[in-house]
């Protein structure tokens, strides 16, 4: 199961990085230039941003692409980052590590790692650590860049 987890990780990012690099040829567009210093991001501990239940980091923030991200976030036993919400970006959880309680418009599910959650756009939606544990998951998701 983790080798289909780093799978699915390495084929997204390096979709990710391969559209963002045809996008921009194709507008004439190259006003970033992508090598291995900047394509490969480990996790750095000292780099993560603390939250009130956890932490989070961001392994490609809004500037990175188009908007696009790839955001892991930690969430204490027995908490959520925050209440279910909606906004106009969808995006998807991946779990790595913990048992999730997923909100969907009104109904949840339960479940552990190797596990992704679709929210659509405008959809109330929500994510809570229900374990005793940590858990941990990515968060994929695309905003939007003025």
């Amino acid at each position: 199961m983790k080798k289909k987890a780093c799978c699915f990780i390495g084929l997204f990012l390096f979709g990710l990085i391969t559209f963002a690099q045809e996008k921009n040829e194709s507008l004439g567009v190259s006003n970033k230039t992508f090598n291995i210093e900047n394509c490969v991001n480990q996790f750095n501990q000292e780099a993560a941003i603390n939250t009130k239940v956890g932490y989070q980091y961001w392994f490609a923030d809004k500037d990175f692409l188009d908007g696009r991200t790839l955001k892991m976030s930690v969430v204490a036993p027995r908490k959520a980052t925050h209440e279910p919400h909606k906004h106009i970006e969808d995006e998807f959880f991946f779990v790595l590590e913990g048992t999730a309680e997923f909100y969907l418009d009104g109904k949840t599910v339960v479940s552990g790692p190797y596990t992704s959650f679709y929210c659509p756009s405008n959809v109330e939606h929500g994510i809570r650590n229900v374990g005793d544990t940590e858990l941990k998951y990515l968060v994929i998701k695309k905003y939007e860049i003025n």
